[in-house]
């Protein structure tokens, strides 16, 4: 009654109580605006409140969704009406409406109360849904050239060239086509379509939408995904031509001489579409893919994903994706097999999102030039070439040069090139379709640039350059600060972390691009400051449920293309990502349904990982992989591995008994948590030294990770964490700590309070670490410390540092147990020479933002919470000081609550807005 009469209240109020400095904006639809492809029969709905004034929380909302866009306006919601809910949640809202109709396309708006004011309507925006179930692929068929023979199908993949005596293998990159009318007119027009490994798609002559290498790849044998497109706009009354051109990716590898990191076929290139057309009277048609397409061979010779691709320009068929080309000597396409499941592409597409030019260029020999694009990154070339017909220009990609100035592809992956063709009939551009790599240089072989001498009458290239290409992941974050090598840090992590968000995170983006897991839960928790990754996040967890064997095991790749030989494919601190990162994205975005729908696959784990113990201690796997020591970088070398195994194991226990609680499973969780305590027991007993106060050989990652995983008894965990201080300072604060380890050094000195230690050893540049990195020539973060020209150069799983300048550099961190940054800590660390730093990052509900610099014994601070948040802001300051906001006393401000003193912080409890503190510091 109370509920109803709030409501009513609500209609009656006056147009001007609306919108006075409260808006509702960013609605998303499972994470995405205005999506395509839903395939969730509750899609989660959410939205910003933007508001001018301070301490703005939402207190209610009503959501309204229709099947078509004028009843919305009317504001009649034919599908769902929420009514007034009294509620602070504006994330992770259910529709609970009437059935979802698969293709359809849904209407929302969303009006919002807060504390002080109630809003208009929301702008209308939109989602559309996928194809559901089989059915409504409408009879759609996979259809292909040529269909393998099950005798050279080769699944799962051979790592490496694969059994002696296997002879060489291409296949045909084909073309398909289809002309089709238009007869009436056109409401909307979607295509759900899926080509495999990838394709290409065009209308009319013209390419469809900027994807590159759609769709993302997955375990082929269980699951492929399908990519939605409008083409309503694109579409013509009267006849049109679709063409589909298909390329190999992870589906086939060819077999040559190039390089290639395993081998295997799944099948030929093959593609599957359902056209939609939606006409003005309200009928339905459909296109699909049958046996009436057009195939043939393309002009793409050879391409691999690992080895490079082959463009012969003389086997174009000029105009063959458009109405009036002559295809009657095209042969009718194949009916073949395809996976046994598809669904949306969720995540975001590749695309390419930035271009590099030369910054210099060298002719080692006669016809032989190397460019240099003066970043290594993902992507691949493009040129502008003329010259005669049948001349042959070679692309070789490197992130280093040898001594001598030719490419360099010792620790990426060799050989990799590109053989361009011409024509011969003027300028030609051309980049490769279905292939990339890292690199930096291009070693250009049978071409001489624009301008330059040419008595041999070569090619000339009249254009080259570098087209980044990665996952198009929003960039919610930024960073910058007074000390120019962390700014170089911060830049050099990025490039890694951007050329190695594929559609898996890949480790490298040349010599593996697998999905190694250990990174995603490892370096995500920096990664997700910078760019939005939920939906690359959910991508991961469902290949590695899909990956998932039948006796529980995670591999430590996914999708598992290739059975690695152990101790590559069974390692907890690899396997447990099957667990964290299900945990972390709840953290991060409260997206508790993650939890629900991975679950079993956990429980599988852990009971697994029970069964691999031995007195509750697991020692498999890899260990704390290319942490720094005497030798050459790989297997742990500074500690034990049944430190990190057995230490990840007592972790996913936890995390799995809290998961327990919050789904309702109340035996399960009291069960793993007698697990973990046992586990824990076992651990300290194996491990922990009650005298010296260490774990194992007291390595830095030894004892961090045990502090922060909570092994440590809380009697001794001042005593180890002034260990692992005392081993950085008597090795002059050198680190060792590596790819599983120095994530947890870095947190658990930052939750001491020690970011001074932090900041220390991550400072200078005669020592492996990011700064010997930039002091040798890096533009991307190495795989290795001690940046070594014989490994990746281009890898992200080193790049945890990123997590602490936003945490605790810039100080924007989650409250200790809250979800999605609903409650905010505001922490700033000045240390070292830093004498200012700066940072946003976009959570679910909005910006937040610090921006501070000390100045004359000031620390001046200005903070952004956004709406429907609160936080707690430490500020450095001294009791005996000033400390004023907007330049008035605490004590004068009635928007803030002041807290009080502990440790030379002043504690202030803030809502959203936007305030400026500043603060004597002695």
């Amino acid at each position: 009654m109370m509920i109803k009469r709030f409501y009513i209240l609500f209609l009656m109020l006056p147009i001007q109580v609306f919108a006075q400095g409260l808006k509702v904006a960013n609605l998303m639809c499972e994470y995405k605006s205005d999506p395509k492809g839903i395939e969730s029969s509750s899609p989660k709905l959410s939205w910003e409140l933007q508001s001018d004034e301070r301490n703005t929380a939402q207190i209610a909302y009503h959501v309204l969704v229709a099947d078509n866009k004028e009843a919305l306006t009317k504001n009649v919601g034919n599908m769902w009406d929420s009514k007034q809910i009294p509620s602070s949640a504006s994330i992770q809202i259910s529709y609970k409406g009437k059935p979802l109709v698969a293709a359809k396309t849904y209407y929302w708006k969303v009006m919002v109360s807060d504390n002080h004011h109630h809003s208009e309507w929301s702008a209308i925006t939109k989602w559309q849904m996928g194809l559901l179930t089989l059915a409504d692929w409408q009879g759609a068929k996979w259809i292909a050239y040529a269909k393998m023979p099950d005798s050279i199908r080769m699944v799962p993949f051979p790592a490496g060239k694969g059994p002696k005596g296997l002879p060489p293998n291409n296949d045909v990159l084909p073309l398909l086509r289809k002309t089709f009318t238009i007869n009436k007119p056109l409401k909307k027009a979607t295509m759900y379509i899926s080509g495999l490994g990838h394709f290409d798609m065009s209308l009319n002559g013209t390419k469809v939408g900027d994807h590159f290498l759609d769709p993302g790849w997955t375990q082929y044998d269980k699951q492929a995904l399908y990519v939605p497109f409008d083409l309503t706009e694109k579409l013509v009354q009267g006849s049109n031509t679709l063409g589909v051109m298909l390329g190999n990716g992870f589906y086939f590898i060819p077999r040559d001489h190039r390089y290639r990191k395993m081998t295997g076929a799944y099948g030929y290139p093959k593609m599957i579409c359902r056209l939609v057309l939606e006409y003005k009277d309200g009928t339905i048609g459909n296109l699909v893919s049958d046996e009436s397409w057009k195939a043939a061979p393309g002009p793409i010779t050879f391409t691999s994903i690992y080895g490079g691709e082959d463009y012969n320009a003389n086997l174009e068929q000029l105009g063959w994706n458009t109405v009036n080309f002559d295809d009657s000597k095209w042969q009718n396409a194949i009916t073949v097999k395809g996976p046994p499941q598809l669904n949306a592409q969720a995540a975001d597409p590749l695309r390419v999102m930035q271009q590099f030019t030369p910054i210099s260029k060298k002719q080692l020999s006669p016809g032989v030039w190397v460019y240099d694009l003066g970043q290594n990154a993902s992507g691949i070339p493009q040129i502008t070439v003329q010259g005669k017909k049948g001349d042959t220009v070679r692309i070789t990609p490197a992130e280093l040069i040898h001594e001598d100035g030719t490419a360099n592809q010792t620790g990426s992956g060799k050989p990799h090139y590109y053989d361009y063709i011409l024509k011969g009939d003027g300028p030609e551009t051309w980049h490769p379709q279905f292939t990339y790599y890292g690199f930096r240089y291009l070693q250009v072989n049978g071409a001489v640039p624009k301008g330059e001498s040419n008595i041999n009458q070569l090619p000339v290239m009249v254009d080259i350059k570098g087209l980044h290409t990665r996952n198009s992941a929003a960039q919610i974050g930024s960073f910058t600060c007074s000390n120019e090598l962390l700014n170089k840090t911060f830049t050099l992590i990025d490039w890694a972390m951007k050329s190695n968000m594929a559609s898996v995170f890949t480790d490298c983006p040349h010599r593996e691009k697998l999905g190694w897991l250990e990174e995603a839960h490892l370096v995500g928790s920096s990664l997700h400051y910078n760019y939005d990754i939920h939906r690359l996040a959910l991508k991961c967890i469902n290949d590695m449920r899909l990956a998932q064997t039948p006796e529980g095991l995670i591999p430590e790749i996914a999708p598992e293309f290739t059975k690695f030989g152990d101790p590559f494919r069974d390692s907890p601190e690899w396997g447990s990502n099957a667990v964290i990162l299900p945990w972390y994205v709840y953290e991060w975005y409260g997206d508790k349904e993650v939890l629900a729908q991975n679950y079993d696959m956990m429980k599988r784990y852990l009971d697994y990982l029970g069964k691999e113990a031995k007195g509750h201690i697991l020692t498999e796997g890899l260990g704390d992989w290319y942490d720094q020591g005497p030798k050459a970088p790989g297997y742990s070398q500074q500690t034990p591995k049944g430190i990190t195994a057995t230490a990840f194991y007592y972790y996913d226990l936890g995390i799995v008994s809290n998961i327990a609680n919050l789904l309702g499973k109340k035996q399960d969780a009291i069960a793993y948590k007698k697990m973990a305590a046992t586990v824990k027991q076992a651990y300290n007993k194996a491990f922990f030294d009650s005298k010296t106060k260490e774990y194992g050989t007291g390595s830095q990652t030894a004892n961090s990770i045990s502090v922060y995983m909570g092994l440590v008894e809380p009697k001794d965990k001042e005593a180890v964490i002034n260990n692992i201080v005392k081993e950085l300072h008597d090795h002059g604060n050198a680190l060792t700590a590596g790819d599983i380890g120095f994530r947890y050094l870095l947190r658990v000195l930052d939750d001491a309070g020690r970011s001074d230690v932090i900041f220390d050893m991550n400072s200078r540049s005669d020592v492996p670490g990011y700064g010997y990195q930039l002091a040798h020539g890096a533009t991307a973060l190495t795989e290795s410390w001690g940046a070594l020209p014989q490994v990746s150069n281009n890898h992200f799983m080193l790049g945890h540092i990123m997590e602490w300048f936003y945490s605790g550099l810039a100080g924007i961190r989650s409250a200790p147990g809250v979800i999605a940054m609903k409650n905010i800590e505001i922490r700033p660390e000045p240390v070292g020479d830093v004498i200012s730093a700066k940072a946003s990052y976009e959570s679910p509900y909005g910006v937040i933002a610090t921006d501070w610099k000390k100045t004359n014994g000031k620390f001046e601070l200005t903070v952004q919470i956004p709406a429907n948040t609160t936080a707690t802001v430490y500020l450095p300051a001294s009791e005996k000081g000033a400390l004023t906001e907007s330049g008035k006393p605490i004590s004068a401000v009635k928007t803030i609550k002041f807290l009080g003193y502990k440790n030379n912080k002043a504690l202030i409890a803030v809502g959203s807005g936007t305030y400026d503190f500043i603060a004597d510091e002695k």
